[in-house]
């Protein structure tokens, strides 16, 4: 941290050096500027970048190492752990770098580092192409990609990172570099599910694939007493499904926001990603078969519209604490738990996801990527999204309590990007625990060859030692 204010002389020779804007304690858009999604994160940075072109990523970051600050990178600032603002340091907000450029010819898209998903799927709408990205549209592609990105086409395409060609980062040192198979390969590895360890992307480029305008998609939903009866006939459906449909079932008391009444739901939500819509249908009738909904809608939706129809219930500014687990299928005892802790969330305020996984994302090869687990069927979220801070403690505890009911279920995977921060006293992520002894030594080894200094460690953080 910085051991004293900036002065007006430092920040004026910022000011100069950088094409962005600097936003200051001082001005009326400060609390605004700082504010990151999670609003348990009450963060007050000596100053903020908004950068205005690539060139002020490498010129904020020499700011920050020359003056002794920390220094905080932030995209879409949407990170649960609220990585993206920091105490007394800097922070370097990539929100004005968003544009997106779509090759159709090439069927790839390169995407600015402070873009959104909104940002993206606006953009390869129109020419009928979608890049594999998360479920809420305001989710930033930084970092969604550095720590894998699961979404609502991982069983089709994979990951986010998987899908990466090449990637322009800004190292510890300035210097702006390109990351492909063919350049940096190892630099390229380790960006894609690493986290934002080694450098601040500029830009990614994807390979998108054909899809829509329109997907078949949709949700049903369950009433209390359906749930057991859903849950069963999720774990028999989902044996031996298409890659192409994705299916992410989530437990809440819903608020007000979504209209869907007071009471506690099963929300079986699923996209088929393919264009014969007659297939996706015949599935969706086995699933009704197996489990009636109370209610369901179900049918042909835009891309952009699907992906951004969650949104409400990930509002800005909520008070936030996740943890997440991979496990290996629905038997009875999972089920018992599953059930239990849904009857349990009478409020609003805590909720849990399970992302049914395989397809294509279980055939890349474990070590292709550092995400920690490539076998497990399935894939918990347990998360809050509450408002008053009288309920901070409560909500932290049931989430800490539900995570670990899970733990003799668990097959040790953890994802980066649904690990919310930690107080004092309680296991933070383990670098060695989430990534293995194998994945973890080549991590370090980037680190300490791009960032020996750790200049990089606001963030899930593997120390270059």
């Amino acid at each position: 941290m910085t051991r004293e204010p900036l002065s007006d002389v430092e920040l004026g020779d910022l000011r100069e050096s950088v094409s962005g804007r600097l936003v200051v304690p001082e001005d009326a858009g400060f609390d605004q500027a700082r504010a990151v999604w999670n609003g348990m994160i009450d963060r007050r940075p000596a100053v903020i970048v908004r950068a205005a072109r690539a060139d002020d990523i490498g010129r904020t970051i020499a700011f920050a190492r020359e003056h002794g600050c920390e220094l905080a990178v932030r995209g879409g600032g949407h990170n649960v752990a609220g990585n993206g603002v920091v105490d007394g340091g800097v922070v370097l907000d990539l929100g004005d770098l968003h544009r997106v450029t779509v090759d159709p010819e090439a069927g790839t898209v390169r995407v600015e580092g402070g873009a959104t998903l909104a940002h993206i799927d606006a953009a390869t709408e129109a020419h009928g192409l979608v890049v594999p990205l998360g479920v809420v549209s305001a989710t930033g592609i930084g970092g969604l990609t550095l720590g894998g990105g699961v979404g609502w086409l991982t069983r089709r395409y994979g990951l986010s990172a998987d899908n990466l060609v090449s990637v322009e980062v800004v190292t510890a040192n300035g210097q702006a570099v390109r990351a492909s198979q063919a350049e940096n390969p190892e630099l390229f590895w380790a960006l894609k599910g690493g986290g934002g360890n080694f450098g601040v992307v500029s830009a990614f480029t994807f390979r998108a694939y054909p899809l829509g305008p329109q997907v078949l998609a949709g949700s049903f939903v369950y009433r209390r007493d359906g749930w057991r009866r859903a849950w069963a006939a999720l774990s028999e459906w989902t044996r031996g499904l298409p890659d192409a449909m994705t299916t992410i079932t989530t437990t809440l008391t819903p608020p007000s926001i979504m209209e869907m009444g007071d009471d506690p739901l099963l929300i079986v939500g699923f996209a088929w990603a393919s264009p014969d819509h007659s297939e996706g249908e015949v599935h969706i009738d086995r699933l009704r078969a197996l489990a009636a909904p109370d209610m369901e809608e179900v049918g042909l939706v835009r891309w952009a519209e699907w992906q951004s129809a969650f949104d409400p219930a990930f509002p800005q500014g909520v008070r936030a604490y996740w943890r997440n687990t991979s496990f290996a299928g629905l038997d009875e005892e999972v089920i018992d738990l599953l059930v239990r802790r849904g009857q349990e969330q009478t409020w609003v305020g805590t909720a849990f996801d399970v992302h049914h996984l395989g397809g294509a994302f279980g055939r890349v090869p474990v070590d292709a990527t550092p995400f920690p687990d490539r076998t497990s069927e399935y894939w918990i979220n347990i998360y809050g999204f509450w408002t008053d801070p009288a309920d901070d403690d409560a909500r932290v505890a049931f989430v800490r309590a539900f995570s670990a009911d899970m733990d003799p279920f668990a097959t040790g995977g953890q994802y980066l990007n649904f690990q919310g921060a930690e107080r004092t006293g309680h296991r933070a992520l383990d670098p060695a625990r989430v990534f293995g002894p194998a994945k973890l030594e080549r991590l370090v080894a980037v680190k300490r060859q791009f960032d020996p200094d750790n200049v990089f460690h606001v963030n899930h953080n593997i120390p270059p030692t």
